[in-house]
């Protein structure tokens, strides 16, 4: 496996304690020659932070799974602005909202927020990584 040179960071925000999904990424990911940072699961906002800011991170991914990741993620696009990494690249996937809402809706509320890719739940893996490297330029 050849790396590419990016570096990513990757975790579970907030409460969450969802630990497969997160496994499950990181070795995807790592296996698509990313360095991945894997901050794990019960993560708070600066601890992405603080870790792309470490590690000079290309983008960071937050997962979510148990309905709260609209809350757990408001504010953090302005947080990387006060941090220095206006460049940094922001992806959120899984369930992020509680209940029955359509994707659509969701995904326009996270983009608002300031991410750059919005996943639903089951997405694969794969197509996270073909955006990350078209985004990142390096396919």
């Amino acid at each position: 496996m050849e790396k590419n040179g990016k570096t990513i960071v990757l975790g579970v925000i907030g409460s969450d304690c969802h630990a497969v999904g997160n496994k499950i990424l990181d070795y995807a990911f790592t296996q698509a020659g990313f360095n991945v940072i894997n901050i794990g699961v019960l993560s708070p906002q600066e601890d992405f932070i603080n870790a792309a800011v470490e590690t000079n991170a290309d983008a960071i991914i937050v997962s979510s799974l148990y309905g709260h990741g609209e809350i757990d993620c408001r504010g953090m696009k302005e947080k990387c602005l006060e941090a220095g990494l206006e460049d940094i690249l922001l992806y959120v996937g899984g369930n992020l909202v509680v209940g029955k809402q359509d994707f659509a809706d969701v995904k326009k509320r996270f983009i608002a927020m300031g991410f750059d890719r919005v996943y639903p739940p089951g997405t694969d893996p794969q197509v996270g990584i073909k955006d990350l490297k078209h985004d990142l330029g390096i396919e």
